[in-house]
Order: structure tokens, then C-alpha cells, then sequence
């Protein structure tokens, strides 16, 4: 009777790997045949179910491990592989089609966003809207450093996170984000605060920075850092309804951060979003428009917001750009022009 049941046992995983049953239909058929047996067992006078009883339980422990193990494998994300370089498949053809179609980009424009590295610091107001649609116009590696959690309060202007992610860092919340949107995209996390043993190596790995921070301390570390990798930086800034954004790009002509901030603001003359306050829609305008300066610096197209700054009042709808120049006493400009001249 043994051997029947256990062929009869071994016949049906035959057939349900043989038709492509799932796994649940299985062990559910030999589930019922084995119970069937068991109970045959001990309603016999003669029967032994101890063996029986012994298989079961082995196979019992043999499933928990084999499902606890599943369990763990599904909560560690493995990190994607990069992108390959300058390929597209049908399905990145289709979902990029709106960008090949335009003259300025086309698809030369797309495979250097492919091929292109971008990093964010800050997973905030302005950089949620540059991490979203950097990864929806297919930037293929985007970095993002933040060492911050997702709170109640940010959640009326940053809109990469959401309610079930609060009490999660932000980094981690805006990478989940970003892979739904576009799983084509390679993602780098950084969950700690952007220092300065770390700025130069981390910059260098990277063509554009983007600084989303709301500290002078740190706008000031990564435009020093990119300053000396001769890196652009895209920065913006918020304050109420009112908000700015610029390109630093010394190496090709236009002034740096400290050129035109030679100091930051006395405590008190610069108060933080969170002592003033910001519109919820401000910082994905300004936040748009930092990435679409991103993508003009990466594909070659239009005019670069180097050397000049895009202030927008959305109080009362109006924007205007201002002129911004080297200041001649900057020591960062003034330390580039030198070692220039050393190594020439």
C-alpha cells in the first residue's frame, strides 16, 4: 500500500511539472491523497501511522524552510544591473517616443540620456520633481543623497513620497518611486548627508549635479566639490511663493555659487520652509525646471541658464532672468584660474 501511495504521490508532481500546474495545485492534490493515507492508518486495526506521520512531518519542516526562504529572498532588492549602454529595446522606443520626435533630442538626444549620470542631492521640495522626471525622460543613472525620513510634513509638497512610506528614508522612498515609474533607469541610493570627505569622490562619478538641499552649508560644499571636478551644478532655491534657479558652471564661462552668495545670509535673514512656509505647487516648478536643465546640459539643446538666473514669483504669475557674472575676488574661480595657469 506504501509504495502505491508514494507512486501515486511521485506520479502527480510528474504530472503538474509535466502540464505547468502551480505549485499550490500540487502540494494541495497531494496534500488530500496524504491526509487520506494517514487517516487510513489509524482508522485500521493493523495500521502503523508513525512512518507516515514521520514522512509528514518531515516534509512539513522541509516546506517552512523552503518558504521562509522564498520570504527572505523577496525582502532583500537586489540592485538592478546599469542600463546597457546606447540600446533600446522596443518597449524604450515606445516609452521615450514623444522625446525622439522632437528635433532638439531625437534619438542621438535619448541614448546620451541613457548614457548619462546624474546626481541629486536632496530627496526634498525641489527633489522629488528632478528625480521624477529624470527618470521618466530616461536620465540611465540618477544617485541621490539625503539622510533624512519621510515625516507628515513633507508630504504637503513632496510629492515623490507618499503616506505609507512616512518613517522611511527618504532616499529608499524616492528610489521605489522612481523604479515604478521606469524600471529602465539604474538607481544609487545614498542615505547620508552629503560631506565633504565624500563630495569630491562621489561627484567625480557623476556629468551633472543637482543641489535640492535647503542649507547654505551644504550648497556651499557641492559647489565647491563641483567646482573643482569642473562639474555643472543646477541649483534652486525656495522661499514662499518666490523661487530661483541657476546653472554654475565655471569651466565653461559662468560664475559659481559663491560668485554670486560670497557669504551665506546672517541666521534669521533666510528662514527655512519650514519657518516661513511654501506653496505646495512652488517646488515642483522650480523642481521641473532644474531637471529640464539637467536634460538641455546633457542632450546639447537650447539655451543653458549658465551665467544668468530664472526667478519665478508664483504670487503673482510673473518670472524674470537676471545677468550673473564671475566675481573677480571668488576664491574658488580664483583658485581654478591658477592651477590653469600652472598646469598650462
Amino acid at each position: 500500500m506504501a509504495l502505491g501511495i508514494f507512486g501515486l504521490l511521485l506520479m502527480i508532481w510528474a504530472l503538474g511539472r509535466r502540464l505547468e500546474w502551480s505549485k499550490t495545485k500540487v502540494w494541495g492534490l497531494m496534500s488530500v491523497i496524504y491526509s487520506g493515507a494517514l487517516g487510513l492508518q489509524f482508522a485500521h486495526p493493523e495500521g502503523n501511522p508513525a512512518p507516515w506521520a514521520m514522512v509528514g512531518g518531515l516534509a512539513a519542516m522541509v516546506w517552512v524552510y523552503g518558504f521562509g526562504l522564498s520570504r527572505l529572498k523577496a525582502r532583500v532588492a537586489p540592485e538592478p544591473a546599469p542600463p546597457p549602454q546606447g540600446t533600446f529595446g522596443v518597449t524604450e522606443l515606445e516609452r521615450y517616443a514623444r522625446h525622439i520626435v522632437l528635433r532638439e533630442l531625437g534619438g542621438p538626444g535619448q541614448k546620451k540620456l541613457k548614457n548619462a549620470k546624474v546626481l541629486v542631492i536632496g530627496a526634498g521640495g525641489l527633489g522629488s520633481p528632478v528625480l521624477m522626471y529624470l527618470a521618466a525622460a530616461g536620465v540611465g543613472t540618477i544617485g541621490v543623497v539625503d539622510d533624512d525620513l519621510v515625516d507628515h510634513s513633507n508630504l504637503q509638497r513632496q510629492v515623490i513620497h507618499r503616506d505609507e512610506t512616512i518613517g522611511t528614508a527618504k532616499v529608499h522612498s524616492a528610489t521605489e518611486a522612481m523604479r515604478a515609474l521606469n524600471p529602465y533607469v539604474h538607481l544609487r541610493p545614498y542615505q547620508r548627508r552629503l560631506t565633504p570627505d565624500i563630495a569630491t569622490e562621489l561627484f567625480a562619478e557623476y556629468d551633472v549635479i543637482i543641489d535640492g538641499t535647503d542649507n547654505f552649508a551644504t550648497r556651499y560644499l557641492s559647489n565647491a566639490a563641483a567646482v573643482a571636478l569642473k562639474k555643472p551644478l543646477v541649483s534652486g532655491a525656495l522661499a514662499q511663493w518666490e523661487g530661483q534657479l541657476s546653472v554654475f558652471d565655471p569651466a565653461r564661462g559662468g560664475p559659481c555659487y559663491q560668485c554670486i552668495f560670497p557669504t551665506a545670509p546672517s541666521e534669521g535673514l533666510a528662514p527655512s520652509c519650514a519657518e516661513a512656509g511654501v506653496v505646495a505647487p512652488l517646488p515642483g516648478i522650480i523642481g521641473s525646471m532644474m531637471a529640464l536643465e539637467a536634460v538641455k546640459l546633457i542632450t546639447g539643446a537650447g539655451h543653458i541658464l549658465r551665467g544668468e538666473m530664472l526667478i519665478y514669483d508664483g504670487l503673482y504669475g510673473e518670472s524674470r532672468k537676471i545677468t550673473l557674472a564671475v566675481r573677480e575676488e571668488c576664491p574658488l574661480c580664483q583658485t581654478q584660474k591658477s592651477l590653469k595657469k600652472e598646469t598650462l
